[in-house]
């Protein structure tokens, strides 16, 4: 074995120790190393947006955000083991009587085990080191090991610092979470028997790779990546005539935010054919400036992508799109990320949708003009999978049709606003057809933790060796399923 392995095995070894302690461990206490981690974060923040300001370029008002933003997932994941419906505890007594008779049967969730964590570049805080997946893994009363971005390599070092100091100090047990860095080390990790779930944000061909190491193993885990993501949004005729300037001031106001680098960022928008809509937004996105970009590599990528969609042709040899502003050619690298409109026809994406259906991450946008319903609605089917889907339309309009398609192209559909935003509560529901997602849940939002619990049935089981939530007398007082009625405390 190498170094790098002999290291990598001792930190999974720490790991499934740490994981058969925090499993034990109750609610209330892991709800408390949740709170603990979160206090010493927010105690923490200047120290931590200056290491983020000079390694990611998001400035100092955005990054004190997220640290916030950060800190309160922290806090509702600790109020979510708290209040237990977490355990999906389930009592079916047994029934003699029953053809064929029943036995007592009991069920709920447990933690799976050690935890492989990936952070992202475009959320240092918030799906980093101590982010949404780190959390709700160790709610769950999972172990985290997390591989540091190498967008941001000292505050994913100081973050482990300031979340392992803090889980000691509350008690948690040692082992629960650490820190690897590198290439080689985020495969080991996918690889290593004792990891058993991947929770990953990034890119389309990272994220692919490594779920396709985390199936093929001998025994394959659950990989929860979260990969790319168009977010279409489509505007109805008689939204656009009633208030197109406020439509096109949302959307510039949308997409260029944070330079385009959101995950939710509207990077499609279908609009009727024919209307001054690309000149509005023209007009909307002249006063947005441009703005840096997360890393040197993403900087150069982005002029690349613009001018690989400025360059595509029909068949007939005629331009597929036409820039309705911004510059195409820009150096993004030394002078920020300059925001770029595109439009293109529907019957141009049918045409071509691979070229005209690819993600660019950065400040810039497609408009797809469109002449009616079947024609949108054939574009549409076009489009992979997307963590959102927004639709613009008036009271009284029928959108039902509509909203059925995207709800089965997207995670969370939205009504008149606008997708960059993810709120953090119980109903949020952050994933959505690959390649968005690589699953079916989310990794914002009260049942993130669902991701790292399996299911286990007890079948005519003595009391003392149940977990409490299955006990008769529910000395934890949380809601249950009893004999197909659910029971609230």
């Amino acid at each position: 074995m190498t170094t790098a392995t002999l290291e990598l095995s001792a930190l999974t070894a720490a790991a499934t120790r740490a994981a058969n302690a925090a499993a034990a461990a109750s609610d209330v206490e892991r709800a408390a190393w949740l709170n603990a981690v979160a206090d010493a974060l927010d105690a923490n923040a200047a120290e931590l947006v200056a290491i983020a300001d000079g390694e990611t370029r998001l400035g100092a008002a955005r990054l004190t955000g997220e640290v916030a933003r950060t800190t309160g997932q922290l806090r509702l994941f600790a109020a979510v083991i708290a209040e237990g419906s977490y355990l999906e505890a389930v009592i079916d007594h047994a029934d003699p009587s029953a053809t064929p008779p029943r036995p007592d049967v009991r069920r709920l969730l447990k933690p799976l085990g050690p935890v492989a964590v990936f952070s992202a570049s475009n959320f240092p805080f918030a799906f980093s080191v101590a982010g949404g997946d780190t959390a709700s893994a160790l709610a769950v009363g999972c172990s985290v090991i997390v591989k540091a971005h190498s967008g941001h390599p000292g505050l994913s070092e100081r973050t482990a610092e300031i979340v392992t100091d803090a889980l000691a100090a509350a008690g948690a047990p040692a082992g629960l979470f650490a820190l690897v860095s590198g290439r080689e080390a985020g495969t080991a990790l996918v690889q290593d028997p004792a990891i058993k779930a991947v929770g990953f944000t990034g890119s389309i061909p990272g994220g692919r790779a490594l779920f396709d190491l985390a199936v093929s193993r001998p025994d394959p885990i659950p990989f929860y990546g979260e990969l790319g993501s168009l977010n279409p949004v489509v505007i109805t005729a008689a939204a656009l005539q009633e208030r197109a300037g406020e439509l096109a001031s949302g959307l510039a106001g949308s997409f260029t935010l944070g330079a385009g680098q959101f995950c939710t960022k509207p990077g499609l928008v279908f609009i009727p054919a024919g209307t001054d809509f690309p000149a509005l937004l023209a007009d909307a996105v002249r006063d947005k400036d441009a703005a840096p970009m997360l890393t040197e590599r993403i900087a150069e990528a982005y002029p690349d992508g613009l001018k690989a969609v400025a360059a595509l042709r029909t068949t007939a040899g005629l331009p597929a799109v036409r820039v309705v502003s911004g510059p195409v050619d820009q150096d993004a690298a030394a002078n920020g990320a300059a925001p770029v409109v595109f439009v293109t026809g529907a019957a141009d994406v049918l045409e071509q949708p691979e070229e005209l259906l690819e993600e660019c991450f950065g400040p810039t946008t497609l408009l797809i003009e469109y002449s009616g319903p079947d024609q949108l609605g054939a574009a549409l089917a076009l489009v992979p999978g997307s963590l959102t889907a927004t639709v613009h339309a008036q009271p009284g309009e029928d959108i039902s049709e509509l909203v059925e398609y995207l709800s089965g192209l997207a995670g969370r559909v939205l009504f008149d606003s606008w997708p960059t935003g993810v709120a953090l509560n119980w109903a949020q529901q952050h994933g959505g057809p690959y390649p968005a997602t690589t699953s079916l849940f989310t990794s914002v939002g009260a049942t993130a933790v669902r991701r790292f619990q399996r299911p286990v049935a007890y079948q005519d089981a003595p009391e003392t060796v149940l977990h409490p939530a299955l006990r008769e007398d529910n000395p934890l007082g949380i809601p249950r399923r009893v004999d197909g009625v659910l029971v609230l405390p």
